[in-house]
């Protein structure tokens, strides 16, 4: 009997999948001489904290091909999803994975996914993979299916602060500071080809949120799917949801939290929210 796994990188919010075989890949944050393995023991609201209140250079590290290796374990079939290609190196990490696993154990089949997003994205497709292995579907019948799923999927961003941008040369510093003491939340998406994409600029939680749905509605969506993963904003999270719900009540909305490494982009505040499209 085939053995089929799940592996998917920290960025996807996740460490268990029940009733599947799963690895969660962990990426590293590096904040000044401290090293945070986004696993399922990491503190995330400490290494916020310690993110919040430093002022040099961060950086993050991507699981390397002999991580990706040891989370592909015995399987004869691994469906593989990672953090989008343009914000971290993990995808190559991967192919270059799949390439000696499939070279060292003929017979066996690794298929990446280039998520082109970060969060709740990832999870949504994690989860797809699980029902369909579940349904017993074939290899090649579930790579058919989840790449014309993944093509329905889009992920929007809040962010409250962009401290860490600034510390790392993406914002200027001084935008970074009227964003905090403004109150001015910066609202995006993740762009085709999977870099972050800033839409808008709103004064406040509650017109950021209006925005963001208004958006989510432009790109396509209609009802469906979502899962709203924050950074301590539970608050803000459930809002959206009830957005959400009260125009699309048939709507399945989850809310979560972020891990690590998308607690290191969207920082404290921040939402990150995937969704299906019509």
């Amino acid at each position: 009997m085939m053995k089929y796994k799940i592996v998917a990188d920290s960025s996807a919010d996740i460490h268990t999948l029940a009733d599947v075989a799963f690895s969660s890949a962990p990426l590293k944050i590096n904040i000044g001489e401290r090293i945070f393995v986004d696993d399922a023991k990491l503190d995330v609201m400490e290494m916020v904290s310690v993110l919040r209140a430093f002022k040099g250079k961060t950086t993050t590290a991507c699981p390397n091909t002999e991580e990706y290796l040891e989370a592909f374990g015995d399987a004869d079939r691994v469906f593989c999803i990672t953090i989008s290609s343009n914000l971290s190196g993990s995808y190559n990490a991967a192919r270059l994975a799949k390439e000696q696993y499939e070279e060292e154990h003929p017979g066996r089949k690794v298929h990446i996914i280039d998520s082109l997003s970060a969060g709740s994205e990832l999870t949504m497709i994690a989860e797809k993979l699980r029902s369909m292995i579940c349904e017993k579907l074939d290899f090649d019948q579930i790579v058919e299916k989840i790449t014309a799923y993944h093509e329905k999927l889009g992920t929007m961003f809040v962010l409250q602060s962009v401290h860490n941008l600034a510390n790392n040369g993406r914002v200027n510093p001084t935008i970074a500071t009227l964003v905090g003491m403004l109150g001015i939340r910066m609202v995006g998406k993740a762009s085709d080809v999977g870099t972050l994409e800033l839409t808008d600029k709103c004064r406040g939680d509650k017109r950021a949120l209006a925005q963001l749905f208004r958006t989510m509605k432009e790109m396509g969506f209609a009802g469906g799917l979502v899962h709203i993963h924050h950074c301590a904003n539970e608050a803000s999270a459930k809002l959206l949801r009830d957005h959400i719900l009260g125009e699309f009540p048939a709507a399945k909305v989850i809310v979560d939290k972020l891990g690590g490494l998308c607690s290191f982009y969207a920082e404290y505040g921040g939402m990150i929210v995937g969704f299906e499209l019509a």
